[in-house]
């Protein structure tokens, strides 16, 4: 007689997400678009998860907690919904924005199964592992959403160097992470940032590293694994 399991069966684990790289700075809408349609299908079984690395046109975008004061020119760009949660946030050429597709009802690493404290937790230690591989120490700061750096220039010492946003449509995210490597930051003027006054927002270049956007790539994608598994 074959004896009977003691423990229900445990779902393997995919292969790590695919990586994509955009050829060409992508619409906003279109990329909201595409995001839609891969976290539908990764929810239908249909498609594994993504990591989609990217640009976007100049454009401002504001999340669900987004203040109507808080947009101060515009006319300047585009502006969109994003249906992330956060406030104002711009995208543009020299910002590496990352959109994270994961199943999030499976533990990812050190990351458990359905709880978005922790994934939001990873997507900030994935950025400052990755801007270690710079020698730049990005920190966290509490009541201030994404990465921090020392950074005499700006108000306050400090400086923003990358957003986080995140949305999630049954236990799939999409939205994700966006990194200064050198963008045009008199851009940022247009908007609070985060909602966040009295500090400034800085990059890669900005702080002395002039890193082309395939080595920011290197870096994430290097990082990944450390927090991600």
């Amino acid at each position: 007689m074959t004896p009977r399991a003691s423990t229900r069966p445990v779902r393997p684990a995919p292969p790590g997400p695919e990586w994509v790289v955009a050829a060409a700075p992508v619409p906003y809408p279109e990329a909201l678009a595409a995001m839609e349609a891969r976290v539908a299908a990764i929810r239908a079984g249909e498609a594994g998860e993504r990591i989609w690395l990217l640009e976007h046109p100049p454009t401002y975008t504001a999340g669900t907690s987004a203040r109507a004061e808080d947009l101060r020119d515009a006319t300047r760009f585009p502006v969109f919904r994003a249906g992330r949660g956060g406030q104002w946030t711009y995208h543009g050429p020299g910002q590496r924005t990352a959109y994270v597709m994961l199943d999030l009802a499976r533990p990812h690493g050190g990351v458990p199964a359905r709880d978005l404290r922790a994934y939001v937790h990873a997507l900030e230690e994935w950025l400052i592992r990755a801007l270690d591989r710079f020698n730049i120490r990005g920190e966290r700061r509490a009541g201030r959403v994404g990465i921090w750096v020392a950074d005499r220039a700006s108000a306050g010492g400090e400086a923003k160097i990358a957003a986080i946003g995140v949305r999630i449509t049954r236990w799939v995210s999409w939205h994700g992470v966006a990194l200064n490597v050198d963008p045009d930051l008199s851009h940022f003027a247009g908007i609070v940032p985060c909602g966040i006054v009295g500090h400034g927002v800085t990059s890669l270049w900005k702080l002395g590293v002039t890193a082309t956007m395939e080595e920011a790539d290197a870096a994430l994608m290097a990082a990944w694994g450390e927090v991600f598994g």
